[in-house]
């Protein structure tokens, strides 16, 4: 069923586009109702407005707080104009029936998200009459048309101007839905802010507040559907806030996943760092004072998994950089049995200009390769109340991230041996990996290098194994990082057997004398953190 539009509500906070769109709406013959701000825009620019007062027959008041929540407002909404006791009763009260609402709402995430808001600002920000408005006129869809941001302006414009300054009931109703949509975010978000201010650790309610940012090829196979949503109110460097430059193939649901794996790694060094992940987990991860040079050990960790992996750098990618990867396979791959080389994903602070022109043209593949931008590092901003979510079927499971690092005040040294600086910078950098590994891990460093990873094994021996026989000859004097304490002495068997120095674990076992004891028989120096990072 098709509805002329002519009236129509316009009160908007994002007033992008609003002056032509209601031109538009003047030119079709559309009376405009509109209130504050919006209605002074409007008027400046020569489009014909009522003022809300004249409809309701109340001025604004109470500093703007009160202005739309009226009879002849939401009547004019929510009257079903196809029901005589409801067409009656709006001709008694003399209200007008309003054929279209233009509402957005105030910025309330942008408020509470400037540095130094107040409570006072953040619930001045709150708004009432928009979502009231909004939520009367998407129950009543089947008369009203609701639109609810600037770019639906065009859409509504050539309906109207296809139909005779009509809107079909299947763009009203589909409008309604992203309406509610609009309503049950902005809600969410007031939610999260208030309960963040207070002691509610876990709240009685949580509503999750995301908006579509683009749909993909597909999930993690390809009879799966899937699209990516953003956490509208996050201001954290993330995989979420990177932009994706142009080229290159569509991003996945897959890579997704591995790229915020690989630079959730790499956030936790403030030295230059690379990491290089397949399948979520850290095949290489090295620092070193030359990005450059972290990157080359990063790949050499293990140039097989490399293939077809995600790059995350922790510094802009400048010539030289971009060359070094776009050659890995040449320079660092084929002597070590690499069967070739190319990168799904490349996510850094920031390209220079020259440095996308050779990633792009240097090999074919870069033609293809995603290129993510996040700009600096700031982690100030990581977002400690943000939840770590785990969906099963039916439920969401909750729980705080996990943000602890490396805490060198509360270290115990249990064993005899004691790290040497250098092996402590080993130890430092294998636990950090260990955190961002599946359980079950063993990390094995050398050199602020990565050299063997065993990880989501069902047992912690066997983690240690494929670990080991990565690392070979390497092993012998390197780092070792278990995200657990061991339950028995037999990984230390293990470890001193391919010539492991030194090792971190939280330690907290029931047999750590056993463990402690097996380390001092070999002469290992162990390291105890206190915390453990199992990460199913």
């Amino acid at each position: 069923m098709n509805v002329k539009i002519k009236t129509a509500l316009v009160s908007v906070s994002d007033k992008s586009g609003v002056v032509d769109f209601a031109k538009k709406l003047s030119k079709m013959g559309v009376k405009i109702i509109s209130t504050g701000g919006t209605a002074k825009k409007l008027s400046d620019a020569g489009v014909s407005v009522v003022g809300i007062e004249s409809v309701t027959g109340f001025p604004e008041m109470m500093d703007g707080r009160v202005k739309t929540l009226h009879p002849k407002i939401h009547g004019g909404l929510l009257g079903l104009r196809d029901k005589k006791e409801h067409t009656a009763a709006m001709k008694e009260h003399n209200i007008e029936p309003i054929d279209m609402v233009c509402v957005n709402l105030y910025p309330f995430e942008e408020t509470i998200a400037k540095p130094g808001c107040t409570l006072a600002e953040a619930i001045e920000n709150i708004d009432i009459g928009g979502p009231s408005m909004i939520r009367s006129a998407a129950k009543n869809h089947k008369f009203v048309t609701v639109v609810t941001e600037p770019g639906q302006y065009e859409r509504v414009i050539e309906e109207m101007e296809k139909n005779g300054g009509a809107v079909n009931g299947e763009l009203r109703s589909d409008f309604a839905r992203i309406a509610f949509g609009l309503t049950a975010s902005y809600d969410a978000a007031i939610a999260k802010y208030l309960n963040g201010r207070g002691a509610v650790e876990y709240p009685e309610r949580v509503s999750v507040a995301l908006k579509k940012d683009t749909s993909l090829r597909y999930g993690e196979n390809p009879h799966q559907s899937a699209s990516f949503y953003k956490l509208a109110s996050s201001v954290e460097t993330s995989v979420s806030s990177a932009g994706l430059l142009e080229g290159g193939k569509e991003i996945s649901f897959n890579n997704l996943l591995d790229t915020n794996a690989a630079f959730e790694l790499v956030k936790e060094f403030a030295e230059p760092a690379a990491v290089v992940v397949k399948h979520l987990n850290p095949c290489g991860c090295a620092v070193d004072e030359n990005i450059c040079e972290a990157y080359r050990k990063a790949y050499e960790g293990d140039v097989v998994s490399a293939f077809g992996s995600i790059i995350a750098l922790n510094r802009k990618v400048d010539v030289e950089l971009a060359r070094t990867i776009m050659e890995s396979y040449s320079r660092f791959g084929k002597a070590r049995g690499a069967s070739g080389f190319f990168a799904e994903v490349i996510i850094t602070p920031g390209f220079e200009q020259d440095a996308i022109e050779i990633i792009r043209t240097l090999k074919a593949w870069g033609s293809r390769v995603r290129l993510m931008e996040t700009g600096p590092i700031d982690r100030a901003k990581i977002d400690g109340g943000e939840f770590d979510a785990r969906c099963v079927v039916g439920g969401l499971l909750l729980q705080k991230r996990d943000l602890v690092g490396w805490e060198p005040d509360v270290l115990t040294y249990p064993t005899k041996a004691r790290p040497t600086p250098e092996q402590l910078e080993d130890l430092r950098i294998a636990w950090l990996v260990a955190k961002h590994t599946k359980s079950n891990t063993i990390v094995l460093v050398k050199n602020r290098k990565v050299l063997g990873v065993g990880a989501g094994q069902m047992n912690r021996v066997e983690s240690g194994l494929i670990a080991f026989k990565h690392a070979g000859d390497e092993a012998k004097g390197c780092a070792m990082a278990s995200d657990a304490f061991f339950p028995f002495p037999d990984n230390v068997e293990n470890a001193a057997k391919v010539g492991v120095a030194a090792i971190v674990q939280p330690g907290g076992s029931q047999k750590d004398e056993e463990v402690i004891a097996a380390a001092d028989e070999y002469g290992i120096a162990m390291v105890f953190t206190g915390k453990r990072h199992f990460k199913h």
